[in-house]
């Protein structure tokens, strides 16, 4: 694969995540906004249910209601018959039977109302549980998000780190290697500076033993006995 191909490559495999990156960050704001909406959609069925209980309660009231005044005409029957009032008795028996009619009626409501709450209260639960399951979810992806910027950020920061201590170590180099050139070219001006004064040439008459240099002790013995 050539450079250019490569390099091509690269880029386009670098404008896919940016691309990826921005999708799954609009993903997680659409999943937040689902979130707060189906929230407020269980507050609806909360409510929603509670009517629902609230009815049924008042059916349930209004069955009681009934099946208390059905056996309070049942016994107005019996009294009227042992007294042989018939038709009283006849009459307080239409009065049941109108009574139980309604009862029943109510009974049904009560029924319906107890399947519909039920109903309601499994498909909430799910819902809450499954709502609940989504926003851990999307907490710990926005955990393990932060947490691997963080360390994205520390490793940039550390390779960045070494990139610059390479380049410091490097110039230490260069400075170093210019300091000695420097000194290199100052020792060779002062030798030249010394050819120009004739002290170059005296130190080398004392090296060969020609003149200058030190006197020994023994000389100098030698030169006092002469005397």
């Amino acid at each position: 694969m050539s450079v250019w191909k490569r390099l091509m490559s690269a880029v386009k495999g670098g404008v896919n995540e940016a691309a990826e990156s921005v999708a799954d960050n609009q993903a997680l704001r659409i999943l937040d906004q689902e979130i707060r909406e189906a929230k407020e959609e269980l507050r609806r069925s909360d409510q929603s249910l509670t009517q629902i209980m609230a009815k049924r309660k008042l059916a349930e009231q209004k069955a009681a209601s009934l099946k208390s005044s059905i056996s309070e005409y049942e016994s107005h029957a019996v009294s009227a018959n042992e007294k042989g009032d018939q038709q009283l008795a006849l009459d307080c028996a239409h009065k049941v039977v109108d009574l139980r009619s309604q009862m029943d009626t109510e009974q049904q409501y009560v029924d319906q109302f107890s399947q519909t709450e039920k109903t309601l209260r499994q498909n909430i639960s799910q819902a809450k549980n499954n709502l609940r399951r989504m926003e851990q979810q999307v907490d710990m992806v926005k955990a393990t998000e932060s947490v691997q910027k963080a360390q994205t950020a520390v490793s940039s920061r550390h390779l960045g780190a070494n990139s610059k201590m390479k380049t410091a170590a490097e110039s230490l180099n260069r400075i170093q290697e210019r300091q000695n050139e420097r000194q290199a070219e100052l020792e060779a001006a002062s030798e030249l500076a010394a050819d120009d004064s004739g002290d170059a040439l005296e130190k080398r008459l004392q090296q060969a033993g020609i003149s200058g240099g030190s006197t020994s002790a023994d000389d100098e013995l030698a030169r006092i006995l002469g005397k």
